[in-house]
């Protein structure tokens, strides 16, 4: 209910923007595809053959139609079907009728969001503001980053414990003290807005990864499952994917303003490391927590007004969604 009546980000424009350009995801279990038409715009549909439930792609790429990798029946690019094997004698049977499922699709600061069903929430309501805190000099930073790399990390806990551990930075100097090396966590700050947060702190002066002195570091959630993270140059987006009570999936994907040069590209990689280590900090206190919460030691505990700020709201938000489907099931029956 979450997920399917709320907007998901599932791509960047960096990589659909040429027609047959195509990525693929998941959203509320079902599998989903985007494509940049012959004409230039961008639709998305399940990943799901309308003949026996087979997939058009299994990977991001370029194509110049839409297969099904099950009995080969072929659709064109804005979801209608083109052609169907071995089907001669089949009665009663119009293509028209058996088109791809499409999808509601977004864009938004170059990031493309879709949603299966009446969305709770307009994706302007979700990210309202954002867009006019990053930028600087009249100039977006959001815009115009390009892809770099993906990285996705499965973790042994509940997605909500993982995103739980994301908005709060009371466990930096426990978890992730190098971070605070970098980061001046006693002007460590959370704000929060109608649907998403904002923890954002200054660097510390002095040369690190992130270009020395200045530059501020902005965490953003987005609900339900999304978040932002920028810092001068970098944006790496985080989505988070139920897989079951006590698994997550967690997709990192990385867009820099410039991968030109090698130089470029070893900052890029210099980056992805280190923050490779902080993600396996991060995993490894989320997995231990899960046995925790798990544990019959465990009931529930108290917010930090000062520090968990951002908890608090993201389980507000929880409990008015789970509120919401509990009228629709009674409604329903």
């Amino acid at each position: 209910f979450i997920f399917s009546r709320n907007w998901q980000a599932v791509g960047h424009l960096s990589r659909l923007n040429t027609p047959g350009d195509c990525i693929t995801a998941a959203v509320a279990d079902n599998p989903v595809l985007v494509v940049c038409g012959k004409d230039g715009q961008l639709r998305a549909f399940y990943n799901v053959c309308q003949h026996r439930g087979g997939p058009l792609l299994m990977e991001d790429g370029n194509c110049t139609m839409l297969q099904c990798k099950y009995h080969g029946w072929t659709y064109h690019l804005d979801g209608s079907l083109r052609g169907v094997p071995r089907w001669d004698r089949v009665d009663l049977f119009e293509k028209k009728d058996y088109g791809l499922v499409p999808l509601a699709l977004e864009v938004w600061e170059d990031l493309v969001w879709v949603r299966l069903d009446n969305a709770d929430v307009a994706l302007r309501s979700l990210v309202e503001g954002i867009s006019e805190r990053v930028s600087s000099n009249g100039r977006n930073f959001l815009s115009g980053l390009k892809f770099y790399k993906r990285r996705v990390y499965d973790v042994r806990c509940n997605w909500k414990a993982y995103v739980d551990n994301y908005l709060e930075g009371y466990h930096l100097p426990h978890v992730h003290p190098e971070l605070c090396n970098l980061l001046d966590v006693q002007k460590y700050v959370t704000e929060t807005a109608a649907y998403h947060s904002l923890q954002h702190s200054p660097f510390k002066g002095g040369g690190n990864l992130y270009g020395g002195n200045g530059g501020e570091a902005y965490y953003y959630f987005v609900w339900p499952n999304f978040m932002l993270n920028i810092i001068p140059g970098r944006l790496q987006t985080n989505r988070v994917i139920p897989v079951a009570a006590d698994r997550c999936q967690v997709v990192f994907d990385y867009f820099y303003a410039d991968i030109s040069s090698d130089a470029a590209k070893h900052r890029a990689e210099a980056d992805i490391e280190y923050s490779h280590k902080v993600q396996l900090e991060d995993v490894e206190i989320c997995e231990y927590v899960q046995r925790g919460l798990a544990s019959r030691a465990y009931d529930r505990g108290r917010f930090s007004v000062e520090c968990e700020e951002g908890v608090y709201h993201f389980q507000t938000l929880l409990k008015k969604s789970y509120r919401r489907a509990y009228d629709a099931t009674r409604t329903a029956t």
